[in-house]
């Protein structure tokens, strides 16, 4: 049997030359004392693995030793990523880390029980050359007294995937990560009480002097459908912003099978600016962007977009780029 360190063979190598080099057009480079560059991926159903360089039509599931290897190439670019829909079943993750090496760490939650859970896991993956655990680790959880307060339309219980918040260091910088896949419900509106609660949640440990940390960054996958809905305006009611250049990015694969107005901007990355009683990131913005995968991601397969969803994912890589001072 095949491991994933193993040299591929001829056409695999092919394919992940042709990545690396597109990766270099697309992504910018990490620079160990100049940079922070943080990403957030939603990895459909990151689980399971058949374990052969290339997955036969009927073998199940078709994530295989050449979609880790791809996988990885992508996730090596970032300091640190949070990752979504990892779960219960950890095979894929355990031989990306494989690929990644020892330099790297992993912290994530336990599985989210329940229907509306999913099996799911969330975690951060970084490069621990770079980037260190600072000490916190936590899932959101909201009290409730605190519900009560935001009046009828509150969230109800608490959450199906509990938000989880970890610090890091880089150098002399540190921050704290909050990802989450919000549930994505029966209806659009039945997110807006999650994302409601997440912002009032943020925006109180922001403003509280005895926190961790003020520099907050919430990054995952949101389910918001797009810029002025009312989802995107429950999430950004207490002042979470999203970079300009993050506004237009597609979130997923399938988005230029979607006209403009209807497609989806699910991923998101955001932190508050300045406010009265509530710092603004101390960390100095440079850019933001995505990595569209699809045209460079197991090319000679010649795979379409819904089986190159079960290879890879469905959705693209978002990032931003943070300068160290």
């Amino acid at each position: 049997m095949p491991e994933v360190t193993d040299t591929p063979p001829p056409d695999v190598q092919a394919d992940l030359k042709t990545l690396q080099d597109a990766l270099d057009e697309r992504v910018p480079p990490r620079m160990y004392d100049r940079n922070l560059l943080l990403a957030t991926w939603n990895l459909r159903a990151f689980g399971g693995l058949t374990e052969k360089w290339v997955s036969d039509e009927d073998d199940s599931p078709k994530r295989d030793l050449q979609s880790i290897r791809t996988i990885a190439e992508i996730l090596r670019r970032f300091d640190v990523i949070a990752v979504q829909e990892i779960r219960g079943n950890l095979k894929a993750l355990r031989h990306t880390l494989k690929v990644l090496g020892s330099d790297w760490g992993l912290i994530l939650t336990d599985v989210a029980r329940g229907a509306a859970g999913n099996n799911e896991r969330l975690g951060f993956l970084f490069d621990q050359r770079k980037v260190q655990i600072s000490g916190l680790a936590a899932e959101l959880v909201v009290p409730q007294e605190e519900l009560e307060e935001v009046g009828p339309e509150a969230l109800q219980r608490q959450f199906a995937r509990t938000p989880y918040a970890v610090s890091f260091r880089c150098g002399e910088t540190t921050f704290i990560l909050v990802t989450l896949h919000v549930l994505y419900g029966k209806s659009a509106s039945d997110r807006i009480p999650e994302l409601r609660a997440i912002s009032r949640w943020l925006d109180r440990w922001a403003r509280d002097i005895n926190s961790w940390d003020h520099n907050l960054i919430a990054l995952g996958d949101f389910n918001i459908d797009r810029k002025g809905d009312e989802r995107y305006d429950a999430f950004t009611a207490t002042g979470l912003t999203v970079p300009d250049d993050l506004h237009e990015v597609p979130r997923t694969i399938f988005s230029d099978s979607e006209t403009p107005s209807k497609q989806k901007f699910y991923d998101q990355i955001a932190w508050f600016t300045e406010s009265e009683g509530r710092p603004a990131l101390s960390l100095s913005h440079k850019q933001s962007g995505y990595v569209p995968f699809e045209d460079v991601a197991l090319p000679r397969r010649g795979l379409s977009d819904r089986s190159l969803s079960w290879h890879v994912s469905d959705h693209y890589p978002l990032w931003s780029e943070f300068e160290l001072r």
